[in-house]
């Protein structure tokens, strides 16, 4: 039997999640996954040893050669090929925060929600990537239980995705936000409604009376138009069985 693969440790998921040829029709595309682009990230761009990327990844260093190797090939096919490089998936897991800010949360309940929202003076704060607070709630049979404001420790899309899988959050509510930010909170397992205005707590109180107004189409440069076409949160997202799976599943 073969043994099982252990999960990689990587440090924050990237806020840029495709590359391709300018101008060109591409036809092919090549996966590289995120434990492979963290082995470039540590080795290439923080010029860490082999030696160095194995203990920060959690992995022996003849699994950071192999995935290293793998890694490059990929990226020379792409260049030379004119392939699309995609970033998705793999054996890996988000390492630990040590943010203080995450130590001051709570923990939550094994069948509780929590809920993110980008946070600014009582409002939902409308540009993700920026935004330096969030408002967390946990919510236990439809009610909240708890809430605090939080500072983020980085801004950036994939440190602020990577700072919500760490605290736990299963849903952001947010203004905008742009296509590599969504990619990120899909990895994370974070459900994202964007294009929502006004304040935090209406936000959170209409999401869990199933007729939460937000935008499925929402994008970066979102300035408060396109809430025409609504949609309404349903009350199925809130049915018995969820559950986040936390900061250190490690993910496929």
């Amino acid at each position: 039997m073969a043994r099982p693969v252990r999960c990689r440790r990587i440090c924050s998921l990237p806020d840029y999640w495709t590359f391709a040829p300018e101008g060109e029709e591409v036809h092919e595309e090549v996966i590289m996954t995120l434990d492979e682009l963290e082995t470039i990230r540590l080795l290439d761009c923080e010029l860490k040893t082999q030696e160095e990327c194995s203990v920060l990844m959690n992995v022996a260093r003849t699994t950071v050669t192999s995935v290293y190797e793998s890694a490059r090939r990929k990226i020379a096919d792409c260049i030379l090929h004119g392939k699309r490089l995609v970033i998705s998936g793999g054996k890996w897991t988000l390492g630990e925060d040590s943010s203080e800010n995450l130590q001051n949360l709570t923990d939550k309940g094994e069948y509780a929600m929590r809920i993110a929202v980008t946070y600014e003076n009582e409002n939902v704060f409308q540009h993700f990537g920026h935004t330096e607070q969030f408002k967390i709630y946990d919510i236990e049979d439809g009610k909240i239980t708890n809430s605090s404001v939080i500072g983020t420790n980085g801004q950036g899309h994939g440190a602020l995705a990577g700072f919500l899988k760490n605290a736990s959050v299963d849903v952001l509510i947010c203004g905008g936000i742009g296509g590599g930010a969504q990619m990120a909170l899909a990895e994370a397992g974070v459900k994202l409604y964007g294009g929502v205005s006004g304040k935090a707590d209406d936000a959170v109180n209409a999401y869990l009376a199933g007729n939460l107004d937000y935008n499925p189409n929402v994008k970066c440069d979102h300035h408060g138009e396109g809430h025409g076409e609504g949609h309404s949160c349903g009350g199925h997202h809130h049915g018995e069985g969820h559950s986040c799976g936390g900061g250190h599943k490690c993910h496929e």
